[in-house]
C-alpha cells in the first residue's frame, strides 16, 4: 500500500472454486489498511464467471463501507465484456489498458 492506495492483482481464473479464497485475502487487506483507494488489477484474469462478478461487487461495497473507493484496472477484452453485460461498468470505474 502506498499513499492510501491499495494495489490488488488477481491472476488466473475467478470461479466458484477459488472466489472465496480471493475474497478472504482482499478483505483482510481492506480491514487492515482501510485504504482510500483500491485498484483491482484484473489484467491477469483468464476466466471469470458470476462468482467473479460477486467478488468484485462485494469488494466495491466493502471498500465504500470502509470509506474508500474501488476501481477496476486493466481488464482484458473478455473480462470487460462480462463487466459490461452485467452492468458493472456503470457502477464501478474501469481504467482500461493504454495502447
Amino acid at each position: 500500500m502506498h499513499n492510501s492506495v491499495l494495489e490488488v492483482a488477481i491472476n488466473g481464473e475467478i470461479d466458484h472454486h477459488n472466489a472465496r479464497a480471493f475474497r478472504s485475502q482482499i478483505d483482510e487487506k481492506l480491514y487492515l489498511y482501510r485504504p482510500k483507494k483500491v485498484n483491482l488489477d484484473v489484467s491477469g484474469v483468464s476466466f471469470m464467471d458470476s462468482s467473479g462478478l460477486g467478488l468484485i461487487l462485494g469488494r466495491f461495497t466493502l471498500a465504500r463501507e470502509l470509506g474508500g473507493e474501488l476501481r477496476i484496472v486493466n481488464p482484458n477484452q473478455s473480462v470487460e465484456k462480462i463487466l459490461d453485460l452485467a452492468g458493472t461498468s456503470r457502477l464501478i470505474p474501469i481504467d482500461k489498458p493504454s495502447i
